[in-house]
């Protein structure tokens, strides 16, 4: 229980594990550009990472093309998916050599299919996050770093992750789901020729981003997987911000029932925690065949979370629930949930894998972070590094929150991925202090 005690302390929803159940699983009713419309329609024939539709997009990076795609992936029970995302390469042949690939894995956007960073007008372009002075839409887009990535001659791809604009419901925050996406991305890129023979990448992700970056580098066996659109990609290094790791906190043993009660509570302290708690129970509905909304939401609570969910980006999510709710939020769950042992397993299921990471893995946190608790990042790291893993964990200078974590960051993690693809060895971050 002392994982549980230490997770139970937040006060700001952490993306929790998610999607909506099988029964619930026809497209959202929600207005989709040409492009997003059209890739609805598309089946997921073709091996992993196959690209099944793109077009050329404006970017304002200098010496860049860019690209929306479309492509196979699949989720954590290995269904087949169409993901969409975006693609910025350097103009030009491709060199002798190739080019590295570095895969963004983006933070919390929402659950309907419109809420996918790469439906904004403009997405190739660096991070832009609403959050901040100088965030100029409703919700981040773009790519932190992208134009150091290009100037150095690396292809980038951004995936919206599935459901966010190729059809189906979106599993915000099953982590094991949106790495299988990043890793996809990854192959869709070498499938475009963009990066010659170059087999080396990186992935590099924030807070729900974070928690996928984290799972994918333990998803071996799906890495080393042959008959895919790109086979051999060699992981050199993976950069996490923020990220959530469900697996570690999830209480084990006494009553699953009254865990998942305690869990469940752990996300009651404002409209806003809320919403991340329903988008999650929502989404891990829909990926897990055994669970049910109504094992946790009574019945009117239940229709009003998956209408909710099915038609509504994050923010705008949080703004309904406040609106027709109230400080009455909580009346949208019953008293007792049921089924505890199978949502906590799967919540254990759909998160990172208790495995040894492939490559160095590097986590950045801020000691403000009120979102995303930094006791999930040290327990991950305890876990690998007694897998004998390579994890290191930097605190950033400063009064560094949740948001500002990506921009305080970037120009640390900028000359690590350089060393990661130059062929440096990365220095054990199992042996520091931990951060």
């Amino acid at each position: 229980m002392g994982r549980l005690a230490g997770f139970l302390v937040l006060t700001v929803a952490i993306p929790c594990v998610v999607m909506a159940d099988r029964s619930r699983a026809q497209s959202p009713t929600v207005f989709l550009p040409t492009f997003y419309e059209d890739a609805t329609k598309l089946t997921p024939d073709g091996a992993l990472g196959q690209v099944l539709k793109k077009e050329r997009i404006p970017t304002s990076i200098p010496a860049a093309d860019a690209w929306r795609i479309a492509y196979v992936s699949s989720d954590a029970l290995e269904r087949k998916t169409v993901v969409t995302a975006v693609v910025i390469a350097p103009k030009g042949d491709v060199p002798k050599g190739g080019r590295p690939i570095v895969s963004w894995a983006h933070g919390t956007t929402g659950t309907a299919e419109n809420c996918g960073p790469s439906q904004l007008v403009n997405p190739a372009q660096p991070l832009n996050q609403y959050f901040l002075v100088g965030g100029d839409a409703w919700t981040d887009y773009g790519v932190p770093g992208v134009e150091a990535f290009i100037e150095a001659g690396h292809v980038v791809v951004a995936t919206d992750y599935q459901g966010l604009g190729g059809g189906g419901v979106h599993q915000y925050a099953v982590a094991a789901t949106q790495a299988r996406d990043a890793i996809n991305a990854i192959r869709a890129v070498g499938a475009m020729g963009l990066a010659g023979d170059n087999k080396k990448a990186v992935i590099y992700g924030w807070s729900q981003g974070g928690g996928a970056t984290i799972a994918a580098a333990s998803l071996t066996d799906y890495l080393s997987r042959t008959g895919t659109a790109y086979d051999g990609v060699e992981m050199v290094g993976f950069v996490a911000m923020a990220p959530d790791d469900v697996a570690v906190v999830v209480p084990h043993g006494g009553d699953p029932d009254q865990n998942f009660a305690a869990f469940i509570g752990a996300f009651n302290g404002s409209v806003f925690d809320f919403t991340h708690l329903a988008m999650s129970l929502w989404a891990t509905a829909a990926t897990f065949p055994s669970l049910k909304l109504n094992d946790v939401f009574t019945d009117d609570g239940a229709k009003a979370v998956d209408s909710i969910m099915r038609g509504k980006c994050v923010h705008a999510a949080a703004d309904t629930i406040s609106f027709n709710y109230g400080d009455a939020f909580k009346t949208l769950l019953k008293d007792k949930p049921s089924n505890g042992a199978a949502w906590l397993k799967a919540m254990t299921d759909g998160s990172v894998p208790p495995v040894k990471p492939v490559a160095p893995v590097i986590i950045y946190l801020g000691t403000r972070d009120t979102t995303v608790a930094p006791v999930m990042g040290k327990l991950y790291r305890e876990q690998m590094c007694a897998l004998r893993g390579n994890v290191a964990r930097v605190r950033l200078e400063g009064e560094q929150n949740h948001f500002t974590t990506p921009r305080t960051s970037e120009p640390l993690y900028l000359p690590w991925v350089k060393d990661r693809f130059a062929g440096k060895p990365a220095a054990d971050g199992c042996l520091a202090s931990g951060g």
